[in-house]
């Protein structure tokens, strides 16, 4: 198997993983208010993640950032949690698209944030000097945004079955899947190791 093939396939693995199912929630977050005419929006979003979360990567491999593992495992159900409440107080507004420049920079800075949650096991699998780990980097940023909008597109079906077939308006969809996000990450948030001493 080529090297390409190696690093995509651990990004893939990355977003899809079941037992780390957090970057998922994020991305249902991300994507539960959007439909398929929205696709462009959601896309840009996906990719400012991918930048962030590889921005964070690369900071982190040459030692420009370094933050404790524990402050991560909890910044990321935060931003998570985030997502879900803005989700509930701009669900079925029009102002959401006016809204939308402020969106990419938060979710751009969100993609910091689990960016550094991986950065210590990403160092650890790659060998050598800092400039020998980007293209590593490269292909692996790859293998996130493709099941990135693997899950995106999953969330777009499901939100137009659900929107069609058992007529859910666009709000209630989002503020359903939104409360379910909160009700996830809320336990995750309070049983953080930072909270123990």
């Amino acid at each position: 198997m080529s090297e390409f093939w190696i690093y995509f396939q651990i990004g893939l693995k990355h977003v899809l993983d079941i037992h780390a199912y957090d970057h998922v929630l994020f991305l249902i977050a991300l994507a539960v208010p959007f439909s398929f005419k929205d696709w462009k929006q959601i896309v840009l979003l996906v990719s400012m993640f991918t930048i962030g979360h590889t921005l964070a990567l690369l900071l982190s491999i040459f030692g420009i950032i370094a933050i404790k593992a524990n402050v991560v495992e909890l910044l990321i159900p935060i931003t998570i949690l985030i997502t879900a409440v803005f989700n509930l107080f701009t669900a079925g507004k029009s102002s959401k698209k006016e809204s939308i420049n402020l969106v990419f920079f938060i979710t751009l800075f969100f993609g910091i944030i689990h960016g550094l949650g991986f950065a210590n096991y990403f160092k650890s699998i790659l060998g050598g000097s800092p400039s020998s780990k980007l293209i590593p980097l490269g292909e692996f940023a790859l293998g996130i945004e493709a099941a990135q909008i693997v899950v995106v597109f999953v969330v777009l079906v499901l939100s137009y079955i659900v929107q069609t077939i058992f007529r859910f308006s666009k709000r209630d969809w989002t503020l359903v899947m939104s409360a379910f996000i909160i009700g996830v990450v809320l336990p995750m948030i309070v049983e953080s190791k930072i909270w123990i001493r």
